[in-house]
């Protein structure tokens, strides 16, 4: 079994581009479902173009770009969940706070991990970000997304 260490940055947020509208979404009767109302995990690799050589930073701060710039058509992702009052049903309160980002250095290869990469991962825990409570989602950012650059 390899082992490894990730070395991540302080959290923080990336807000949309640009501004955003400023408003409530209601949840469908699907989407807000109570067996629905956590947040869930999910871990890709993706390889470096060919000839990549990608600086770690480089790699980070353009998904970052990216990110802010799709937030800007995608607005509630940067928004939070907020119980509506008199209820238990939830909306996305549309406020533009952005979604959590965190860069992480890794000091393993990916063809450590195993050929063929399949799940489950060794060690994946170091390929997350802490998100707190899964299930406590209100007035937390909708996304927490940790860039492992290996």
């Amino acid at each position: 079994m390899v082992t490894f260490t990730a070395r991540q940055s302080e959290p923080e947020l990336v807000r949309p581009a640009r501004p955003t509208p400023i408003e409530a979404k209601a949840l469908s009767d699907l989407d807000d479902q109570w067996t629905l109302r956590f947040y869930e995990s999910i871990v890709g690799f993706f390889r470096a173009p060919h000839g990549g050589g990608a600086k770690p930073g480089k790699v980070a701060k353009g998904i970052k770009a990216a990110m802010a710039g799709a937030l800007v058509y995608y607005y509630p992702m940067a928004g939070r969940l907020r119980t509506i009052p008199g209820g238990n049903k939830l909306e996305v309160d549309c406020t533009g706070e952005g979604v959590m980002f965190v860069e992480a250095t890794v000091d393993v290869q990916l063809e450590d991990l195993g050929q063929p990469l399949l799940p489950p991962y060794p060690c994946v825990e170091e390929f997350m970000g802490d998100a707190g409570d899964t299930r406590d989602v209100v007035g937390k950012p909708l996304l927490f997304l940790q860039v492992n650059v290996l």
